[in-house]
């Protein structure tokens, strides 16, 4: 969402945000919305319910002084309370409350919220209603990639919608490399506008003179490494990624369905021919780590990904565009632009960094979103996705995941030290 300067335009961005979560869950069965496809993954419903429960519990009934809560019990289906049934991998055997039980609870907490924002509030209550905003376009986000894994495991290959574009095709642009002086760089949020507490506070680092990729792989390159034996080369993997390759059985992306000598890729349009100028999608960090080593490079640092990109716009293949799978890179990388190009969109690129906390991070605990419990054995990833909306997303964004993750829309792009 749009930075909300007035309370119209908080008002506007509410009903913007919460229209867009309908929208994007309009084409499901009710069958779609119930059904829990990984540990990892929500079913549709439950993202429907919980971003309404965090406006009625932090908004409307913050410290209580909003009205009576208006379904109590769903704070044990919805919530984040130690108070609460610990429901997490199980949330797909939860057909109570039903759909309509939950859209209806949606449409009185969306009353609520626009009876509130029509009068006068204190800037604690604007705070949390821009939080709240934010979290649910994580959640937009979320639930398409939640989505995408649960059709993906059908052996009919549904399609979540028809794509709004045509084929993908056309030949790469070379792959060259952009340099970068490095030096002391500023990292992190300036402090004006929205920002999670993990991107604060802002501070120097002392980067190196590096080199990075000028575009994302594309699924033609990532195929030369699995026929060159890239999954079984031992010694291009990490120790654990080794382990999770075995364990997890990788030959090839989630998403790849094999067809005959070649591969297919599952998106939420469906199965289609594999484009090989589209960005690969759907790779772990040791995917994308033992790629750059085969390519005798490696990932770049969040700080250097963070450096190349604070000057650039945030432009790119975004929710909004309803592409909803990534797509070749632009006409400019042909041209030989100077700047990298799909920074931003396309797919979430992983980087070399650990999540950890910046030189004075304090957690803020705002409201349930405290980004320091998660601060062990995840990896810090760069750019938004063609799944993230635009206007979620700002260079000093940091993603995280853990290292074997696969189901979100996540790339790579290399780098190599200057």
């Amino acid at each position: 969402m749009t930075e909300a300067q007035t309370t119209a335009d908080l008002r506007d961005a509410f009903q913007r945000v919460r229209r867009q979560t309908t929208e994007l869950a309009a084409p499901l069965a009710i069958e779609d919305y119930v059904v829990q496809s990984m540990p990892d993954a929500r079913p549709a419903k439950w993202h429907v319910g919980h971003t309404s429960w965090y406006f009625e519990a932090f908004v409307l009934g913050r410290e209580g002084a909003g009205p009576a809560p208006i379904r109590p019990e769903y704070q044990r289906v919805f919530g984040v309370s130690d108070a609460g049934i610990e429901i997490r991998h199980d949330r797909g055997v939860l057909s109570r409350p039903t759909v309509a039980e939950v859209y209806e609870y949606r449409r009185q907490v969306d009353e609520a919220m626009e009876e509130l924002l029509e009068g006068e509030f204190p800037e604690d209550v604007r705070e949390r209603v821009v939080l709240g905003l934010h979290h649910e376009q994580q959640h937009q986000e979320r639930m398409l990639a939640d989505l995408k894994h649960l059709f993906s495991r059908n052996p009919l290959h549904p399609a979540y919608r028809e794509a709004s574009v045509g084929p993908r095709v056309g030949a790469a642009p070379p792959l060259r490399f952009v340099s970068f002086g490095g030096g002391s760089v500023p990292v992190g949020h300036s402090g004006t506008g929205f920002a999670y507490d993990n991107e604060r506070p802002r501070h120097e680092r002392l980067v190196a003179p590096f080199q990075l990729g000028s575009r994302l792989i594309t699924n033609g390159e990532y195929l030369e490494f699995m026929e060159e034996g890239g999954y079984r080369a031992r010694s291009l993997w990490l120790a654990d990624g080794w382990e999770a390759r075995a364990a997890g059985g990788w030959e090839a992306p989630l998403h790849w369905v094999r067809q005959g000598d070649g591969f297919a890729e599952f998106s939420l349009a469906g199965l289609a021919p594999l484009a090989p100028a589209a960005p690969v999608v759907h790779v772990s960090a040791f995917e994308a780590d033992a790629f750059a080593r085969w390519r005798e490079a490696r990932l770049p640092t969040e700080f250097e990904w963070e450096s190349a990109a604070a000057d650039q716009p945030v432009a790119g293949r975004f929710l909004e565009d309803g592409q909803l799978q990534p797509q070749p890179a632009p006409a400019a990388a042909h041209r030989g632009a100077s700047a990298p190009v799909q920074l931003f969109g396309d797919v979430w690129e992983w980087t070399a960094s650990a999540y950890l906390p910046y030189p004075g991070f304090r957690p803020s605990g705002r409201f349930g979103q405290s980004s320091g419990r998660s601060m062990s054995n995840r990896m810090v990833l760069r750019g938004g996705s063609c799944l993230t909306p635009a206007s979620h997303l700002r260079a000093t964004y940091r993603h995280v995941l853990r290292p074997d993750a696969r189901w979100q829309a996540t790339g790579i792009r290399i780098a190599r030290d200057g």
